[in-house]
């Protein structure tokens, strides 16, 4: 294939589909077709064709005074794996908070002309470029509000599906209110600093989990704009980020990382390539000092080891903290933790405890995750770690060793 080919939009277009079909992140045909039909490089014309291809590269369309994305073309791997979530057939109606272009463009296809797309993004620069851009690529059906998501979409009824193209730290009422009852909200929700792309279903009041995957979006802006807090240690090597709680007295820290390290492992190993994301929200939803953190690569002196040194699993109990590490044991990772602090053993083994009961007890297993309104009684919540935001109460929930067994045993009989 020459160079001059494989530059050609409709080429790179068909690679890109065929390679998300490929490896299973596209399994429906009505997406399939929906990514064959809609021309990505005219919605990213900031990158050449063959970035714009890229299944797995985002397309930044905007950044602010910092340097820091504020808007971009999410990658072609996250819209295709959230539409395939999201499970749109034809005729519906479909409200989507972020307005790149393509995904309002993608969901044309996907609803076809008996249904109805709408998208609303609280910056004009946004809005004016989807506008733009729909109605040169033949999609100026998709209605384009300028608006802040959090209240919704101006006076247009219930949304079959709502998409939520953008980071979000909580569920306000409209995307509830405006979701027809078994509807679904597919949304990027950080939950104790872990990000999953969540499908939602409607269930009177409350919203119930179908499925979450890994992902990474920008931050919301406006009313639901949520930042995480970091607190630096060692100058600014090494931060502790917290999503939600903060510690009671970070001065305890104080030199925790002059004292002598606590190393302990756990046994836990895993496969060079398995998924590791329910340990994660196991650890997220059992420990209370639960915190990541992360090291700035041009000041790392390498006095920390951790298994992931962007965010990594931590928890906090007062002066001490302890985090996972890695190390490899013939073929496999093993997991272990280090501890710092008066209190370093103690808070190493509670992490270690954690880590084994996951690998014992809900290594095959997945949360269910609950949504219900804020003022909700905790008695009328279902057992599991509750995370209280201003507008809801997140329950995140684990089932029994017995039907998580029960769910694997079925799992692998089909």
């Amino acid at each position: 294939m020459t160079d001059v080919e494989t530059a050609d939009p409709q080429v790179l277009r068909t690679a890109m589909t065929d390679r998300l079909v490929r490896e299973g992140t596209i399994h429906s045909a009505w997406v399939e077709a929906a990514f064959r039909a809609v021309p990505r490089h005219a919605f990213a014309p900031e990158a050449t064709p063959e970035k714009a291809y890229d299944p797995y590269d985002i397309v930044a369309t905007k950044k602010n005074e910092h340097g820091v994305i504020i808007s971009s073309v999410s990658a072609p791997s996250i819209q295709a794996m959230m539409l395939e979530q999201a499970d749109i057939k034809a005729g519906m109606r479909v409200g989507e908070v972020g307005s790149g272009g393509y995904n309002a463009a993608l969901v044309a296809e996907l609803v076809g002309p008996d249904g109805s797309v709408v998208t609303v993004d609280i910056d004009p620069d946004v809005t004016s470029r989807a506008r733009q851009l729909l109605d040169a690529t033949g999609y100026g059906r998709v209605e384009v509000f300028l608006a802040d998501g959090e209240h919704g979409l101006p006076d247009r009824g219930a949304v079959d599906r709502w998409i939520v193209t953008a980071g979000a730290w909580d569920i306000p009422a409209a995307w509830t209110d405006q979701l027809t009852d078994g509807g679904r909200l597919v949304v990027p929700l950080r939950m104790r600093g872990l990000t999953r792309s969540i499908a939602f279903d409607r269930d009177g009041d409350r919203l119930v989990s179908r499925s979450a995957e890994v992902c990474g979006f920008v931050t919301m802006q406006g009313e639901g704009e949520h930042n995480e807090r970091l607190l630096l240690i060692r100058g600014k090597e090494i931060g502790l980020r917290f999503d939600d709680g903060w510690p009671a007295d970070p001065d305890a820290l104080n030199g925790v990382f002059d004292t002598d390290r606590v190393e302990k492992w756990t046994g836990v190993t895993v496969a060079p390539a398995e998924p590791i994301k329910g340990m994660q929200m196991w650890l997220a939803s059992a420990l209370d000092g639960f915190c990541l953190m992360s090291v700035d690569p041009e000041l790392d002196t390498g006095l920390v080891a951790p298994q992931n040194k962007r965010a990594n699993i931590t928890l906090l109990d007062g002066d001490s903290l302890a985090y996972l590490a890695i190390r490899r044991i013939g073929d496999r990772p093993e997991f272990g933790v280090h501890g710092y602090g008066p209190n370093a053993e103690a808070v190493a083994d509670a992490l270690v405890r954690e880590l084994q009961t996951w690998d014992r007890e809900y290594r095959q297993a997945e949360p269910v995750i609950y949504v219900y309104p804020a003022g909700t009684p905790e008695a009328d919540l279902p057992a599991g770690r509750v995370i209280t935001k201003r507008h809801r109460r997140i329950v995140i929930s684990w089932p029994h060793k017995s039907q998580a067994n029960k769910r694997t045993t079925m799992e692998k009989e089909k």
